[in-house]
């Protein structure tokens, strides 16, 4: 993976970069690594919560991060334009009492020209599922691992 900032206008090459960066922050579970790839002024919408702005995404996902427990996420490109990009993703989490969730959903990315993303837009949906039936199996909090499957191959 390059070290160099990936800017627009993306490539093929550049975007698949920038999400799998994205799904290996995410999946480090860190409020405040996560947040440094968006704009200060970044607007987002996730299910149905709409904001704006770096310290509001960091509240967001520490409150995220409390619920969704063991928390486990493969994206994937979807399509790519010179500064959007959308992902399609799957991630696995459990609650509480131990019911475990798949989420499904997809996300729309637009970035300035330093690279931040200044626009997400995440539609997502939760669907309960045995702990038998979980796919993503590789020690948390952490990146996927090179030979665990992605999405392109994981069935709906």
């Amino acid at each position: 993976m390059s070290s160099l900032k990936l800017v627009p206008p993306f490539t093929y090459e550049t975007a698949v970069q920038k999400v799998q960066m994205a799904e290996n922050a995410w999946n480090s579970r860190d409020p405040q690594r996560v947040s440094m790839a968006y704009s200060e002024d970044s607007h987002w919408r996730n299910r149905a919560e709409v904001f704006q702005g770096r310290e509001t995404i960091r509240e967001f996902l520490k409150r995220k991060w409390d619920k969704e427990l063991d928390y486990r996420l493969a994206k994937e490109l979807w399509a790519f334009g010179e500064n959007r990009i959308a992902v399609r993703f799957q991630y696995e989490w459990h609650d509480g009492s131990g019911q475990w969730y798949r989420a499904y959903g997809n996300e729309n990315w637009e970035f300035n020209a330093d690279g931040l993303m200044q626009r997400r837009e995440a539609s997502i949906n939760d669907m309960p599922i045995q702990a038998a039936e979980r796919r993503f199996h590789w020690p948390a909090p952490g990146p996927r691992p090179d030979e665990h499957p992605g999405l392109i191959n994981s069935p709906v």
